[in-house]
Formats: structure tokens, sequence, C-alpha cells
């Protein structure tokens, strides 16, 4: 049988029939994601555990367009999962990574997501060491869709969570808000803003790390994707029965950003972040913990945008610039699709 022709060649349906074509195809994955545990190609990967507590996620990746300004969908994939393992506390280890191929999809642009994917995993520290592949008729996926699931060791006791606000806590956000989703209905609709967007697709581990060893109270921490900040902190309000109060004049946003917004008729606390995060922690901790965040290449941005309120227990306000407040409300329906 012939190699693989990266450069011309297209997925064909005998790559998942189970045969010579499919084991071709393993063969670039297991190049490309080279690790000792994935070289032994078993059904499973089978590894040594540190005693204590693990964290483990479940994602699925169907991005439209696969490549945008700033990454692409295996970029995506891995710091989607990296970054769900590490507001749990975790430190990540390991990936599996799961390929939904379809037919007559250009192996060049698979082989562009591969490498992408295994230069973010080698970026993160972390292994991809386990995976599969599947292959449908044309028409039936969109190209390529990628199921990852990561497991990672929680290093510290600390425990982080929504029961775990308190009214009086101090909200964080890392950084500015909106660049993934503009920069991908910017891509997917050619809008052509003057200022290109960029997604903020980034492993926030580091990050993470930092303000985890900074000693501040940390109480909860999760990263602001499909739904962005609204629903981080709608979501937290909800869990933890307590009330939310952020500032306006607090939120880090870009000029560009907030142009689209107000173009498109959009919410910006609604538009999906990949390298954000939103971070609770005890009132008097919060001047450490922002230092710690700034003094991070993924946190020089960070700004303290509010408190935690005793109520309305599920309610988040804003308080706008002008002095009056709203309701930051859930967001409604699909804002953007297909944006992770």
């Amino acid at each position: 049988m012939k190699p693989l022709n990266w450069k011309h060649g297209h997925v064909e349906l005998s790559h998942g029939a189970g045969g010579r074509a499919m084991a071709q195809l393993v063969d670039a994955f297991v190049e490309a994601f080279d690790n000792p545990l994935l070289a032994q190609r078993e059904d499973q990967a089978t590894f040594a555990v540190s005693p204590g507590r693990m964290a483990m996620t479940t994602d699925a990746f169907v991005v439209s367009p696969l490549f945008f300004p700033g990454g692409d969908i295996g970029k995506l994939a891995v710091c989607g999962t990296v970054n769900d393992i590490a507001v749990g506390g975790a430190r990540p280890l390991y990936l599996s990574a799961g390929f939904i191929l379809e037919e007559g999809f250009a192996l060049a642009k698979l082989q562009k997501i591969i490498h992408s994917m295994a230069l973010e995993a080698k970026k993160a520290g972390v292994h991809i060491v386990t995976g599969d592949t599947k292959v449908v008729e044309r028409h039936k996926a969109d190209g390529v869709f990628i199921v990852t699931t990561g497991i990672g060791w929680v290093e510290t006791p600390l425990v982080l969570g929504a029961a775990q606000v308190q009214p009086g806590d101090a909200v964080l956000l890392s950084g500015s808000i909106g660049e993934h989703g503009i920069a991908l209905l910017s891509a997917r609709e050619l809008l052509g803003f003057e200022a290109h967007v960029h997604s903020d697709c980034a492993c926030l581990h580091g990050l993470v790390g930092a303000m985890l060893g900074c000693g501040a109270k940390l109480r909860f921490l999760r990263d602001a994707t499909r739904g962005g900040v609204s629903a981080v902190l709608n979501e937290m309000a909800k869990a933890a029965g307590v009330g939310v109060l952020v500032h306006e004049e607090a939120i880090p946003l870009s000029k560009t950003v907030a142009a689209a917004c107000a173009l498109l008729g959009m919410e910006a606390m609604e538009v999906a972040n990949e390298g954000k995060l939103v971070a609770v922690c005890a009132p008097e901790d919060a001047p450490q913990l922002l230092k710690a965040m700034r003094g991070h290449a993924l946190g020089q941005q960070a700004s303290l945008i509010g408190h935690v309120q005793e109520g309305p227990p599920g309610q988040v306000e804003m308080q706008l610039a002008l002095g009056s407040r709203r309701v930051l409300p859930w967001p409604l329906g699909e804002l953007l699709p297909r944006i992770c």
C-alpha cells in the first residue's frame, strides 16, 4: 500500500476500517504525539498515580471554522481540556483524544491539526497517551470533530468550588474578554474588522499554579468559555445561593471587541473566551492574588471586578458606569454557534 499523501491526499473510508490504511493513519498520530505510553499501542494507557485526589474531565470540540486567528481545533482541544483540569486546582498530566473524521477531509489539514495539538501538549507538559479514530461518510460530519479526556493530580488539599464561596468574597477576572468569540465570528462570517481580533486560546495551568502558590484563600476558579463571564457568574451564584455585584468599569475589554459587540448588538460578558478565568477569593487576599495574576504573562490585565453578596440568591448585577445597576442574566439561546 502507498504511504499517506499528506500534501494532496484525503481521508478515505478505509482509514477507519481497521486495516493497513488505518494503521498508517494511527502511525501519524503516534509519531506526532510521541511519548512512551502511547508508543505501546495498547487499547488503554496504564500509568502510576500519586497518592491523593485526581481530577478528570471530558470535552468535545466541534468548532467552526476549524482554523481561526490565534489557533485551530487542535490547539483548542488541548487548551480547553488542560484548563478544565487546572481550574480544579489540579496539575494536568494526561490526555486522550478521539477523532471523528469525514471522508474527503484533506490530509494536509489533518496533519496541521495533529501538529498543533502536539505542540500545545508539549508546551503544557502533558502527554496524549491514548485515543481513537473513526471515519464517517461525506456530509456526516464537518471535517473533523475531536473528543478529549484529561486527567490531573490535585497537589494541594485546597478544595475549590461554588460551595466554598462566601458573601464578601472578591471576584477577579484574569484579563480582557470576548476575543475568542469575536475572532471566530469574524473568521466565519468574513466580517473583516479593521483591527484584527485573535482568539485568546491558551493553556491556563501556569497562571493557576501562580495563583495557588501565592498564599491567597482561593474559593472558586472557572474558565469562562461558552456563555462567557456571565454564564460563569450566574452558575456560581445559583450553586452557592449568593448574589454577585460586578462593576462595568472594572471589566477588562479591548476597544475592538467593545466596538464589535456594539455593532452586532452583543453583550461582551456573554461572549466566549478560551484563555480567561474567573476567580473568587477571601476579600483580604484579593491584593496578593491580583499581584500574583498580573505577574504571569496570561494575567497581566487581571482585575478585581466585584464582590459576592448575601443576595438576592442566584442573581448577578452589574454596576454601570453611569451609576445605575442592571441584572446580568444567564445567556439566552445560542449567541455564537460552534465556538468550541
